[in-house]
């Protein structure tokens, strides 16, 4: 992380020793043009593409099969009951 933040000080050093300004290439109409399409390939790559497994995976899988019941077993315990692990455990008789 660090490392990332001193190439970032170093990268704006250079682009100013160079003469360039940040603000005026991000500002310029083809800079403006490019980061329009980008936009718009993003959204079309997630509505297109990706909304629908990645909904289905947070709602059938994320939701349903793990916060659902990490959520009732921490209750659970909270409450002094068993969780599903301990009910789920199999127990052996030794004919006593």
């Amino acid at each position: 992380m660090i490392g990332t933040l001193i190439l970032g000080v170093i990268l704006i050093l250079i682009l100013s020793y160079y003469n360039i300004s940040i603000r005026n290439v991000a500002e310029s109409p083809a800079a403006q043009d490019n980061f329009d399409y980008i936009k718009e390939q993003k959204v079309s790559l997630w509505e297109n593409y990706l909304k629908k497994p990645v909904m289905y995976f947070w709602n059938n899988i994320f939701i349903d099969l793990l916060w659902e019941p990490f959520v009732a077993n921490m209750n659970r315990i909270k409450e002094g009951k068993p969780t599903d692990f301990d009910t789920a455990v199999p127990t052996i008789n030794f004919g006593n």
